[in-house]
């Protein structure tokens, strides 16, 4: 995966906000990457309607 790609979110691992949720299926442009709980890395998708989280790289696919 690269900074620039479409990804769409696939699934989640954890519990998650409700807008975090409403983001399954959907397509969004990864931003960037962080580093999470020392062993992972963690995927910033914005999606069209400018809002921005992150995935862990098992929750998002390619598009």
């Amino acid at each position: 995966m690269e900074i620039g790609q479409k990804v769409q979110v696939r699934r989640l691992r954890d519990k998650a906000p409700a807008n975090v949720i409403s983001r399954l299926g959907k397509i969004g442009t990864i931003k960037e990457f962080k580093m999470v709980d020392g062993s992972g890395v963690g995927v910033v998708v914005q999606f069209e309607d400018n809002f921005t989280t992150w995935f862990f790289e098992d929750e998002i696919k390619p598009v």
